[in-house]
C-alpha cells in the first residue's frame, strides 16, 4: 500500500472520532493531519494549555484507530500548544517554597539518567552511547533513548535500521543494537526528513516516546538530553523521575558557559548533577601520537570541582574513536578492552555506584552548590 492508499484508510479510521465539544475530529480546523510519511502516520490537534487533560482520551483513542491501519508502520497523535488563546502560566522551576511534584518513574525502570551538554557538538552522543553499554557490561539492562526531536543521532550511532515494531498492546518495542533496548525518532521517520516541528509538538512527541514505549524492566534508562536548556528539557526533567543528570562539556569556556546553564536548570528542578565529564580534553595525533589540548585544559574538571559534584573522567577525542562513532560500532562495543573502552567503562561503573548509594548520600553533594 503506497503513502496515498494509506491517507485515505487513515482517514477512514477516525471517522467517528469527535472532540470533547462534540466536532468531528476531520472536520475541526484544530486538526493538522492526518499525514504520512514512509508509512509512519501522525495527527496533530492545536488546543490550549488548560485542555490538556480533557483532551487526553481523544489522543489515545484517534493513535489507537491509527496503529491498527493495516499496512501502517505505526502512528504518533500529538496534542500542541500552537493556537493557544490567553498566555499559559510559565511552568514552576521549583525556585518557590514548594517543592517541586514529581512524576511516578517508569514502570519496570530503576534509574532514568538523563546527559546534557547545554551546547551542541560537544560529544555527547557518543558519550551516551559508550556510558549505556559500558553500563551493560556490568550485566546491568541499559536502555537509551535519543531525546533530540530535531537532529536524532542513535540511528547511526548503533548503526539501527527499520522501524520499532508495534506489540500486541499496540506500544512500540524499543530496536536491540549490543544489547541495549534502543528508541528514537530517527527510527520513526526517513533520514531526510526535516522535522519542522515547534516547541508544544516537540514536547508532545518526547513524553510518547517514554511512556508509550514498551521499555521492559530496565536498570538504567540513559536518555540521550537535546542541547539547550528549552521546552524540551524541561520536558523531560519535569515529566520524567529522573535519577539525576550526567554533564558532557568540553574544557573550552564557551562550552563550560552552557554547561553552567545545564546545570542551573536541573537545580531548579530538583534533579542531582551525578557527574561531569570533560569531553575532547586533548587530541591525539594520529601520525606522531603526540597530545594536544585544542580546546584548553581541565575546564570541565574544574568546573566540577566548583560545584562539588562528581567529576567522572576526561575523554581524548582520537581518530579511532570518531571512526567508530561514525560507523555504529561505538568504541566500548569494538574495543573493550582497549583504552577508550575501559575509560567508558570506568565512567560507567562510578555513575552505577551513585546510582545505587544515592538513596544513602547527601543530596547536598549530588545536586551540588548554586553556580
Amino acid at each position: 500500500m503506497d503513502d496515498a492508499d494509506l491517507l485515505a484508510t487513515a482517514r477512514k479510521a477516525l471517522v467517528g472520532l469527535a472532540l470533547p465539544d462534540g466536532t468531528p475530529l476531520l472536520e475541526a480546523g484544530t486538526v493538522s493531519g492526518p499525514v504520512v510519511s514512509g508509512g509512519r502516520i501522525s495527527l496533530a490537534i492545536s488546543i490550549t494549555a488548560e485542555d490538556a487533560a480533557s483532551y487526553a482520551d481523544i489522543r489515545s483513542r484517534a493513535e489507537t484507530a491509527l496503529r491498527m491501519v493495516p499496512g501502517g508502520d505505526g502512528a504518533i497523535v500529538v496534542l500542541t500548544a500552537e493556537k493557544q488563546g490567553a498566555a499559559a502560566a510559565p511552568p514552576d522551576l521549583g525556585t518557590g517554597k514548594a517543592p517541586v511534584a514529581k512524576p511516578p518513574v517508569l514502570s519496570g525502570v530503576r534509574h532514568v539518567v538523563a546527559v546534557a551538554s547545554g551546547k551542541g557538538g560537544v560529544g555527547k552522543s557518543t558519550t551516551s552511547v559508550n556510558l549505556a553499554l559500558g553500563l551493560r557490561s556490568l550485566g546491568l539492562k541499559v536502555g537509551i533513548l535519543d531525546a533530540d526531536i530535531h537532529g536524532p543521532s542513535l540511528p547511526t550511532l548503533l548503526a539501527l535500521h527499520g522501524r520499532p515494531r508495534l506489540g500486541k498492546d499496540r506500544r512500540l518495542r524499543p530496536m536491540q543494537a549490543f544489547g541495549l533496548q534502543a528508541m528514537s525518532m530517527g527510527l520513526m521517520v526517513d533520514q531526510e526528513t526535516a522535522m519542522v516541528w515547534r516547541g508544544p509538538m516537540v514536547m508532545s512527541a518526547i513524553t510518547q516516546m517514554l511512556s508509550d514505549v514498551d521499555w521492559g524492566n530496565l536498570d538504567v534508562l540513559i536518555i540521550d538530553m537535546p542541547p539547550g536548556t528549552g521546552d524540551a528539557q524541561l520536558a523531560i526533567a519535569q515529566g520524567t523521575d529522573l535519577a539525576g543528570a550526567v554533564i558532557v562539556s568540553t574544557p573550552q569556556d564557551l562550552a563550560l558557559i552552557d554547561a553552567r546553564r545545564g546545570i542551573a536548570m536541573f537545580r531548579k528542578v530538583d534533579v542531582p548533577i551525578l557527574g561531569v565529564i570533560e569531553n575532547m580534553a586533548h587530541f591525539i595525533c594520529p601520525d606522531c601520537g603526540g597530545r594536544h589540548t585544542l580546546f584548553g585544559e581541565g575546564g570541565a574538571q574544574a568546573e566540577a570541582r566548583r560545584l562539588g559534584a562528581p567529576y567522572l573522567g576526561a575523554v581524548p577525542l582520537t581518530m579511532e574513536l570518531r571512526r567508530a562513532s561514525d560507523s555504529g560500532q561505538p568504541i566500548v562495543a569494538l574495543d573493550p578492552d582497549g583504552a577508550l573502552g575501559q575509560l567508558y567503562s570506568g565512567m560507567a561503573r562510578t555513575l552505577w555506584s551513585t546510582l545505587e548509594a544515592a538513596p544513602h548520600t547527601d543530596q547536598k553533594t549530588l545536586k551540588g552548590v548554586n553556580p
